[in-house]
Order: C-alpha cells, then structure tokens, then sequence
C-alpha cells in the first residue's frame, strides 16, 4: 500500500500543497498564455487577487524554481516574470486538469445544487 506520510517526504503531498491552492495554477496558466509580464499585467490578468497575495504567489513559485524573476536596474526599476523550464514542465498535468475540469464541471455544480 503506498503511503503518503505527512512527515514532509511525501512527494505528493509536497506539491498538492504548494500547487493547490487559489492562485498558483492560475498564475502559472496566465504566464504561459501570455509569456514574460510584469507584475501589473499578471495583478490584471487574475483580477481579484489581492497585491500581497500575488507577491506571496510569485516568490513561492519563485522558490520552488517554477517562475523566473528578472530585475531590470532602471528607474523605476522594472521587474518580468517568466516560466522556467521546470514550470513549463508541469503545464501538460495541469492542462489536463482543466480539461477534466472543464468537462465535468456542470455534472459536479449538479451535484452541489441537489446537495
């Protein structure tokens, strides 16, 4: 039986929990729509993400190696995100999530409704 312990080497669990929550898959989608983009274009893009959180979003993915974030020393200084190879990597499994998603989102907002 596989185990997925909470001890921190579960790989799986590892990913589902920085992957999964509101903002990342979005921001990941938004950047591989659209290629390199400030901040301001990717805070329009989402919408109704707060400034911190988008931050907090970025530098994680950052940290997990799955953006790239370059500063421009101008003034005002200038700062472009970009996919890395390892995010672009991950853009098959989420693409297809979505289509999953996609598919099945009436049968499950069906399911809610009669809840």
């Amino acid at each position: 039986m596989k185990n997925f312990t909470p001890t921190g080497s579960c790989p799986v669990r590892d990913v589902l929990c920085r992957l999964g929550d509101k903002w990342s898959m979005l921001v990941l989608l938004t950047l591989n729509a659209n290629g390199v983009m400030r901040f301001s274009e990717i805070h329009r893009t989402l919408g109704d993400i707060s400034h911190r959180m988008l931050t907090v979003t970025l530098r994680m993915l950052e940290t997990d190696g799955m953006i790239r974030r370059e500063v421009y020393a101008e003034v005002p200084p200038r700062v472009e995100y970009r996919l890395t190879e390892r995010g672009g990597s991950l853009l098959p499994h989420i693409f297809g999530l979505v289509e999953w998603a996609e598919a099945n989102k009436e049968a499950i907002l069906d399911g809610r409704r009669r809840s």
